[in-house]
């Protein structure tokens, strides 16, 4: 399509969300209108309406990066589930779950193992900030601006189940994209909410390590979206800069003290990354640590003094997309962080017994929370929501499936809750044109009452069972 064209379907775009959202009034100055719109949209959700063209020499001869959403002890059988397709890969250097495509008979996209949710595409430098945030087993971890949820997903597989990550994003479109990367790589210690980044509703001094991904000019993607550099001139970066200002003084208001905050963009612009760290150790009295790249990546050191510290990753020589990440720490000593608020006032949590009625759960699963139901959909809450976030905000669990008439019927998807495979506990298939079959509406016979879905022990998800026949409705 013209590219004059795109832009204007673009604009129209933009027009339509400003008249029908009661946020934006177009009685306000226009750049203040142009303020409120950058907290619902992103540059990277700009950019995907801007046409795509031939990538240069060097981006494209880089191999396609991707995670292994999964336990230690599943990699061999998620590796060998992409290899019986014919997919071929190498570990990156700097995480051990961290792979990069060699070879491959479709595009990744189309691979069964992130149909099903046990990968996930990502750029290699898309995975520093959280890998440089670097929280430990168990932690709390606010992500101001987490959608589409590529960091989101790696913290939450960082902190791990006892762990818990608060995902804040502001634009209720980009909201359901985040829930929906959730849902996908069945992440139940991920809680999500909807405000903007400066006004979360949160208790400050409370959390001890916040991710800050911001919204940026995305010059960085230039290799990928060339009209990028046209779409954010200089002239146009002042609301953008204004923004980054107040969501770092708001993330530093939230910080422990003791606290670690990690700021990342995708842009090369020194307005919003080494001038807007200056600002934070000076004016919001943040100490900046030192950061060394990681096995793999390259970073510019030269320029202010604050490159000396901070990464601005080096697209072509680290095979990468060009990415900038600071980590700073505010003074203090560290103390608890979690204050008991008891969210769930007034409810009690299902009884597992009432949930595994017609299907056996792994109730290990749902060790650190609680079941509750609202409007006939059971949600798992995290105890350290419950605990840690206010009464009164407005926020969200992983829906689980719905409960009528004392009846649960579990989302298809949440293979995190099947049991380990046993003989005849379920389908067990060994060839993956019997799963490719199933993804495109076919039936299979099936005896028994199980109705996990199983690839050579690994569980894939629920099937629905039809008669005597089991049929895939997972979406």
């Amino acid at each position: 399509m013209n590219v004059h064209i795109t832009n204007i379907i673009f604009s129209f775009k933009v027009l339509a969300f400003l008249w029908t959202n009661q946020a934006f009034s177009f009685s306000r100055k226009p750049i203040r209108t142009l303020e409120l719109l950058l907290l619902h949209l992103s540059a990277c959700e700009i950019g995907s309406h801007i046409p795509m063209t031939t990538p240069s020499a060097p981006l494209a001869s880089y191999s396609r990066a991707f995670r292994l959403n999964c336990p230690s002890h599943k990699v061999p059988r998620v590796e060998a589930l992409l290899q019986a397709e014919g997919f071929t890969f190498d570990t990156l250097p700097f995480y051990p779950l961290g792979r990069c495509l060699t070879d491959g008979p479709t595009a990744l996209g189309n691979a069964l193992a992130h149909l099903f949710g046990y990968i996930y595409i990502q750029d290699r430098s898309s995975m520093l900030p959280p890998l440089l945030l670097d929280p430990p087993k168990g932690a709390v971890v606010l992500d101001i601006c987490a959608s589409p949820g590529s960091k989101t997903s790696l913290l939450a597989r960082l902190v791990g189940p006892k762990g818990l990550v608060v995902a804040n994003e502001p634009n209720p479109s980009r909201l359901a994209t985040l829930r929906s990367t959730l849902r996908t790589q069945n992440l139940v210690g991920v809680v999500t909410t909807c405000y903007p980044g400066q006004d979360l509703p949160l208790d400050e001094g409370n959390w001890p390590f916040i991710l800050l991904d911001a919204p940026c000019s995305g010059w960085g993607t230039v290799n990928k979206n060339p009209q990028v550099m046209k779409l954010w001139t200089q002239d146009k970066l002042v609301p953008l800069v204004r923004l980054q200002k107040k969501l770092l003084a708001k993330a530093v208001r939230l910080l422990a003290p003791g606290g670690v905050l990690v700021y990342s963009t995708c842009t090369t612009n020194p307005q919003e990354n080494e001038e807007q760290i200056r600002w934070a150790v000076d004016t919001l009295g943040l100490e900046l640590n030192h950061l060394d790249p990681l096995n793999g990546f390259t970073a510019h050191r030269h320029g202010s003094p604050e490159l000396a510290h901070c990464l601005l990753v080096d697209g072509d020589t680290s095979r990468a997309q060009d990415f900038f990440v600071a980590r700073l720490t505010k003074p203090g000593n560290p103390g608890q962080s979690i204050v008991s608020q008891d969210s769930a006032k007034g409810s009690n949590p299902l009884s597992l017994d009432l949930l595994t009625q017609e299907q056996p759960l792994r109730e290990q699963t749902l060790q650190e929370g609680g079941c509750y139901l609202f409007n006939n959909r059971v949600f798992f809450l995290h105890h350290k929501a419950l605990q840690l976030l206010p009464p009164s905000m407005r926020w969200q669990g992983m829906p689980l499936g719905t409960l009528r008439k004392n009846r649960f019927r579990i989302d298809p998807v949440l293979y995190c809750l099947m049991p380990e495979y046993e003989v005849g506990g379920g389908l067990n298939v060994t060839d993956v044109s019997v799963l490719h079959n199933l993804l495109s509406g076919q039936s299979l016979p099936t005896s028994g009452t199980s109705r996990g879905l199983y690839w050579q022990g690994l569980p894939l998800g629920w099937l629905t069972r039809k008669g005597k026949r089991c049929l895939w409705s997972g979406r």
